[in-house]
């Protein structure tokens, strides 16, 4: 499709003429609310629709239940005040902290899931991150499989997204078989002061590899409504898009509106013979031969506890007691850098990125994490963080601010971790942050970059248990039953035709976004899955 093309199919939202939806395999159960296939998948986020996409092209009868519905296509997709202020596509149930506090957690229940608003940012993991690295506070535990086990699927995972990259530029960047399969994005001119001014502070910025469809005569126009809001133009590399829609087209089927409540084994316990959902309030079952949970890492091990029975009393597969502790989501701050006197025109502000204190250096004893731009910050998203704040005084500082994310990892620990509360029905999270030295650090060197780039007046707001985006950890991978809930392939130890190909598994979160690690080693557990 034609930018024009965009331009026409915008304006017709606008005035509210219909725009049709793309043709699905969607499915109902049959009169007896009964289902049946070879692999069921639950969740149609990066994991599940990723793996749907490698599975389909093994011929297999899959299926992919999913508890949201289809994000409605509307002009409000492109507005901050619905998007941010009135959270139009909040969806996600109240969780409990470890005070029986409720939240609002930062999921999204949808097809695609949380990917359709993310910022399609997908860098790799760094090569180190896959080994035991000293931090601050403690140590990240090395992984069972090495980047160069992974680093095949990476390559298919940034061709089946589309990422536009230029090799070489980051120094942290981990070596690769193939090219990225486009070129990387240009900044926006109102960002190469600043990139000039980190290569003036011995930096060494880079484009941060993008997951759009972008290009002459393709859907994407860069504009200033990508990260945190969904596509009006289905040009982001979201899940949906990207891998879904190719498997539903490849003979995959989806259920959509339903939510999987309980699974059930055989009489010995060592399979789970059927899922029992609900679908407008009315009970569904779903019988199938294997089953692949990719709900996220919350909900894959609130799943697995609420199912437990008498041969799996602490949840199914927990025999470890693993299944639910580790839980990881990043420290993470966001800043924004403010210069009174010029305000900033950036349109597509989520290019620039530094890595230079990603890892231990001169500079630093220990690794401090990653420094990225966000998308432009407008007024409706920091209302709610400074209520108090007068809404000219916000616009003010907005338009005058350039935007940044500050990612550090966090430690694995026994103690953060999920339970699912049967009293209260409720997800139930217990998380203290930690390593929080290095990433004050981290806020203390971007403050100071920013300074001296001529931004006088630089805000953060470090954020909470609420921003759970980048959630991993809670069924971990390991060789040994006795310390992890799945084997190196993502297949559960204590059951014989369960696999996790959402972020539960991974051993430790590294300082990036977690998407494309998930999508290539659903892509890796997909090859194999015999």
């Amino acid at each position: 499709m034609s930018n024009q093309a965009n331009t026409h199919s915008a304006h017709a939202l606008s005035q509210g003429a219909p725009v049709r939806r793309r043709a699905t395999s969607t499915v109902e159960p049959d009169e007896n609310a009964t289902l049946t296939c070879d692999v069921l998948i639950i969740g149609s986020g990066m994991g599940g629709s990723t793996f749907a996409h490698a599975l389909v092209a093994k011929g297999l009868d899959v299926l992919i239940v999913e508890r949201g519905d289809f994000l409605p296509r509307e002009t409000e997709n492109w507005s901050t005040e619905a998007v941010f202020g009135q959270g139009r596509y909040r969806n996600a149930e109240p969780w409990l902290d470890r005070h029986n506090q409720p939240f609002s957690p930062g999921v999204f229940y949808y097809v695609g899931g949380n990917t359709k608003f993310y910022g399609a940012m997908l860098p790799r993991f760094r090569e180190v991150d896959f080994a035991a690295v000293q931090h601050a506070e403690g140590i990240a535990p090395a992984w069972p499989i090495s980047y160069a086990e992974l680093e095949p699927f990476y390559c298919q995972a940034e061709a089946l997204y589309k990422v536009h990259g230029n090799a070489g530029q980051d120094p942290t960047d981990p070596w690769r078989s193939q090219p990225y399969p486009w070129p990387g994005l240009q900044h926006d001119a109102a960002l190469l002061p600043l990139e000039a001014a980190m290569k003036r502070a011995g930096l060494s910025p880079f484009v941060m590899p993008a997951a759009v469809d972008y290009g002459t005569d393709r859907a994407c126009v860069l504009c200033a409504t990508c990260d945190g809001y969904p596509c009006l133009l289905d040009a982001k590399g979201d899940a949906e898009v990207s891998a879904l829609r190719p498997a539903l087209q490849g003979g995959a089927r989806l259920l959509v509106g339903t939510k999987v409540d309980t699974l059930h084994t055989s009489s010995d316990g060592t399979r789970v013979t059927e899922a029992h959902a609900t679908k407008n309030g009315k009970p569904v079952r779903i019988v199938a031969q294997r089953i692949a949970l990719a709900c996220g890492a919350v909900n894959s091990a609130a799943l697995l506890l609420r199912s437990r029975n008498a041969h799996h009393p602490n949840g199914l597969g927990n025999r470890s007691d693993q299944l639910g502790r580790n839980y990881m989501v990043h420290n993470s701050t966001f800043m924004l850098a403010v210069d009174p006197r010029r305000r900033n025109p950036v349109k597509f502000q989520k290019t620039l990125a530094i890595n230079d204190w990603y890892s231990a250096g001169a500079g630093n004893s220990f690794p401090l994490g990653n420094v990225q731009m966000l998308g432009k910050i407008r007024e409706p998203m920091i209302s709610p963080m400074r209520p108090w704040l007068p809404k000219i005084v916000s616009r003010y500082i907005t338009g005058h601010s350039v935007d940044l994310y500050l990612t550090s990892e966090d430690i694995p620990t026994r103690d953060n971790r999920i339970e699912y509360d049967a009293e209260r029905d409720a997800i139930k999270v217990h998380w203290t942050p930690n390593n929080l030295g290095a990433h004050q650090r981290l806020v203390e060197h971007t403050t100071a970059l920013m300074k001296q780039a001529g931004y006088p007046l630089v805000l953060t707001e470090r954020m909470g248990i609420a921003t759970n985006s980048h959630q991993c950890g809670t069924a971990v991978m390991g060789h040994d039953p006795a310390s992890s809930v799945v084997d190196a392939h993502c297949k559960m130890h204590d059951l014989d035709n369960v696999w996790i190909v959402d972020s539960s598994s991974f051993p430790s979160s590294a300082a990036v976004n977690p998407a494309l690690t998930i999508a290539a080693n659903a892509l890796r557990v997909a090859a194999h899955f015999h």
